[in-house]
Order: structure tokens, then sequence, then C-alpha cells
């Protein structure tokens, strides 16, 4: 079905309740609804927005457009949650209802001081011949969860030397002053990172974009740089960002855009210069992955949530009024050059039912008949390798299959879902890869009604990806072209609703 502008840009106060009412139901009656991911009631689900611990709650929205799976003028969603696992439903938290949001609130981050919630967010709005005008916009809340915009932006429209697609604020605090990165397109349509300073959140000056320096590629960047972020990890600066626009360069690239990081040493905000030590290196090796959002937790961690989707494609569940959700929180660790990603230890509360399997592969495939879960969480140990290929079959059936493997001869980790059921994004290919040489292979993996995400060996790498199969596909099987060991684990998930 094609929306047209107006459908797109009408606003839940524009409908009545009656039809938002037979949508709610369309959706929740359709197959595919997950069991332990935040996802929409409705509409579709993108950016997670505002990651942030505060009053004693992580505080995560996202942004909605609650009228169907398409993008439309974009809602912030509120959740909650004292654990990282269980979410509260808090409803819309900011609509596009001012003069500077009025065609969508777009993407932000959230900042505490001074024992509120801060809120930084663009304002997307649309002149009557429809050319785009960018405001960065403040909201606060306070302990009540309700929120207050301010009256005026705090950044109208872009600088000189950008395009209109400027957007994405990411606040940050570096000793007295503060800094805010915004993701841009320059005016010759190369992706960039503009930053500006202020000393009270209210007043800002821009200073330039950020300067990379160093091991830097000097083609192939993309011509925008969504969901800026930066923080920093055992003395190193991280700069995370999604480039729209990348070409696909070997096993790299094969999305319709990429979500990834840069390492270096730490920003230096004085000159706007940051010299680089480790390239580009995309965050995730799956299929549906993009505009990741971090935060820093009391305990010290930084914690990581994506959208579990990409734009600019279809999904499988549009039919039944709703499209995607975010991933499950991730813990990140800087080693040997590299984001290692692992899922929070929190999620050990999902656990339910547990069956524990042991063999040794000679030339076979094993299917476990014991590991009867639709929805669970698995952890695998490969040891002893030995031969041209190891790993395991899941959603399997008579009809479908996905396959994750590693092929000891290419040295390549591989994700195979060209039989994983129903797919709208063959275009961008149903296989997966990248290099990996590790003598040992370990998986810990999430299974959900329609998602998979797969860490290896210890958040290494990560594949995250929709999964449409059928009910009765949930086989889950082992196997070697040679030999290994394997310790399997699998946890049943189960009675748990996802918001």
């Amino acid at each position: 079905m094609e929306w047209s502008r107006e459908e797109r840009y009408q606003r839940m106060e524009d409908v009545s309740e009656a039809s938002i009412v037979k949508l709610a139901k369309k959706t929740s009656e359709g197959p595919y609804r997950q069991t332990f991911h935040i996802q929409p009631n409705t509409g579709l689900l993108n950016d997670p927005n505002g990651f942030s611990y505060y009053n004693g709650q992580y505080h995560l929205f996202y942004q909605w457009f609650p009228l169907g799976p398409v993008h439309g003028v974009k809602y912030w969603y509120h959740v909650a949650s004292d654990n990282l696992v269980d979410w509260q439903d808090l409803g819309i938290a900011m609509a596009p209802d001012t003069t500077y949001d009025s065609h969508g609130v777009f993407s932000g981050t959230g900042f505490v001081e001074n024992d509120q919630l801060h809120l930084f967010y663009t304002g997307n709005t649309r002149t009557p011949d429809w050319t785009r005008i960018p405001y960065q916009c403040h909201a606060v809340m306070g302990h009540d969860n309700q929120i207050k915009k301010d009256a005026e932006p705090l950044i109208s429209d872009s600088p000189a030397g950008y395009t209109d697609n400027f957007r994405d604020p990411k606040v940050l605090k570096q000793g007295p002053r503060y800094y805010c990165i915004i993701g841009a397109e320059t005016s010759d349509h190369q992706g960039a990172i503009a930053y500006y300073v202020s000393d009270d959140l209210t007043n800002w000056t821009y200073q330039q974009a950020i300067q990379l320096k160093g091991n830097i590629p000097t083609e192939n960047q993309g011509f925008m740089w969504e969901c800026p972020d930066y923080f920093e990890l055992a003395g190193q600066g991280i700069l995370l960002f999604s480039p729209q626009g990348m070409a696909p360069e070997g096993d790299k690239y094969h999305n319709i855009f990429q979500s990834g990081y840069l390492i270096g040493e730490p920003l230096d905000f004085a000159t706007g210069e940051f010299e680089v030590t480790e390239r580009f290196n995309e965050l995730d090796r799956g299929f549906d992955f993009y505009a990741p959002q971090t935060m820093t937790d009391p305990q010290g961690r930084q914690l990581l949530v994506g959208w579990l989707g990409l734009p600019g494609v279809d999904c499988v569940t549009d039919e039944f009024g709703w499209a995607h959700c975010l991933t499950i929180p991730r813990e990140l660790s800087l080693q040997n050059g590299q984001l290692y990603q692992r899922p929070v230890p929190e999620l050990a509360a999902l656990r339910g039912k547990e069956v524990t399997k042991a063999m040794t592969l000679d030339n076979e495939t094993v299917v476990v008949e014991d590991f009867t879960a639709r929805t669970y969480e698995l952890k695998v140990a490969f040891n002893d390798i030995k031969g041209t290929r190891v790993g395991l079959a899941f959603r399997q059936g008579a009809e479908e299959v996905t396959i994750f493997y590693y092929d000891l001869v290419a040295k390549k980790l591989v994700f195979d879902r060209s039989q994983s059921g129903k797919s709208v994004t063959d275009e961008y290919g149903t296989i997966r890869r990248c290099d990996f040489s590790e003598e040992t292979l370990t998986i810990q993996l999430f299974m959900d009604e329609s998602s998979v995400e797969i860490f290896v060996n210890d958040g290494l790498e990560v594949f995250t990806a929709r999964i449409y199969s059928q009910l009765d596909q949930n086989q889950v099987a082992f196997f070697a072209d040679g030999q290994a060991s394997v310790i399997a684990t699998q946890w049943e998930i189960s009675n748990k609703e996802a918001i």
C-alpha cells in the first residue's frame, strides 16, 4: 500500500479512536509479535532516543509513527525499567505539537543535570513548499515523568556549509562545558559531525565539524552521518555514527545503510580534532541494525540499544499495521582495538526451562530433540575444532532453516537466512560474512518470535536479524564438516509480554 504525504502526516488526534482501536487489534492479532523485545503497539518504531538513567530508573524513548508501518510524522514514545528487562509503558512522551517540531519529533538524547532529565532533539519542520528546516530543541522531565518543551529552539536551521540533513543531537559534558554533536550532510554531500559548545545548556555556539585525522579512508564515507554518539573507554575515544550511502566493500556494508564506529585518541573539543587509530568498523554484521544509542549507567557501564530495523526498506509485518523493534541492551567494552558487545547480565532473569546437551560431532549433523522452545536463549561452545566447517542450524523444519557457521577454510563467520521464511529485503542479499580466525567458537543467541541476536566469542562479533518463520519450524541442530566437541544450553523464554 502506498501512503500519500497527507496520510503520512496525519496525527493521532486527527483520526477517530475507533480507527486506532481497530489498528491495535489488527497488530496484536497478527503473527510475529515479539516476546521480550520493545516493540510498538501499532505503527512504526525506529531510532532509540533519550537513553538515560534518572530518578532510579532506566528511561528509553523511541521514534514512533502510530498510524501505520511507514515513516510519517514522528512522536517520541516512553518506556522505563528498574532492571533493563521489565519495561513499563509510559505512553507518548512528546508529540509534534509546536511550531518547531510540527513535522516530527526527530531523534535526540537524554542528559541528567540538576536532578532533571534534559531531552535534546531535532524538531522537523516543512515550509508550504516542503522545504525542510531543522531545529535543535530542548525539553525537561522531572520526577513525575511529565515533559515540558522550551518555547524556543536552542539552535535554528543548519549552519552555512550544510544541507537540511542536520539532526540527532547528542549532548555530553567535559569539564565545566557542555558539547552537542549533530549528524550532518555537508553542502558537497559528504557525511560529517558538527558540534556546538555551551556553558549553561541553553546558549549554544557553533564550533565546526569534527576533523578526523590519522587512519581514515578518503572515499566511501557516505553522504550523511546520522545518530552520532561519543564516549570514552580505557582511555580511548569512540565515535559512533550511522553513515548513509556507503558502497559495499568485500563482506562489508551490504545493508541499505550502516552503523559503526571509529576509535582514536580522546576527542579534543578545543580544536575539534579526533586522531583516529582504528578505521571504521561495523557494529553489527547482520541484516537489521541501525541508529544505536549509548548511555553510562550508575555502575559505570556503557550500555547500547539499537533499532532492530533499517530505514528505506519494507518490513514483513507491514501488512499487520506495524514495523520494527529495539535490540536487547548490550554492554560495551574496548578490547584489542575493537568494541565488544555483550548482552547485559540482567537478561538472565528471562530464563525459564533449562536443557543442556553435550556431544561430539564427526562429519555429521545432530538435531537436539530436547531443544523445543520457540523463543529462547542459547549458549553453545565448540571446542577441539578440526575440518572445514562447524556451526548450528535453528528455526529448522521441513521447509525452513537458518544457518550460522564458522568456515575454517575461508576463516569467516557466515550467517545464512536464505531459507529462513518470509522476507522483503532479498535485494540486499541473504548471507552475511565477516573475518574470523579464532581457535574456539562460542555463541550466545537470543531467539525471539521474529528476531535473532547472535553474540560470538563473548561479544567479539554480533549478528542481528529479523526472522519470519513458520510456527512449527523450531528444530536446533549442530553440524561439523570435520570434528568438534559441543556443549549447548537452551533456556526457554516465555510468558513475558513485550511492549
